[in-house]
């Protein structure tokens, strides 16, 4: 017999889970200014997902925690860890996919 208990609580940390989006640019990348209206478009889609950029040259430390080498790198996370991870420029749909996966 399985444990409504142990059941409920993974509904309930499911319906809680957290969904980040990290946006690792500079200033002076190209590839970084077209990525932003995808994202912009994204996250007026996804009201439950949290979109945060991080400016690689203004937080180096998070840059390489994550290992970010190239940009724009899109990093997708949820309360269990990095979903997905995209460098360049990607399309909207493969960044929606991610997002859904992770539980958006």
């Amino acid at each position: 017999m399985s444990n409504p208990y142990a059941r409920g609580q993974a509904t309930v940390r499911r319906d809680t889970m957290t969904v980040r989006l990290l946006d690792f640019y500079a200033d002076w990348c190209g590839p970084c200014k077209t990525q932003d209206p995808i994202l912009d478009d994204l996250e007026s889609d996804f009201e439950n997902v949290e979109f945060e950029k991080v400016d690689v040259d203004e937080e180096q430390d998070v840059a390489n925690q994550y290992q970010v080498r190239s940009l724009p790198t899109l990093i997708i996370e949820n309360d269990d860890g990095i979903v997905d991870r995209f460098v360049g420029v990607t399309q909207r749909e493969d960044i929606e996919s991610a997002l859904k996966q992770a539980g958006a």
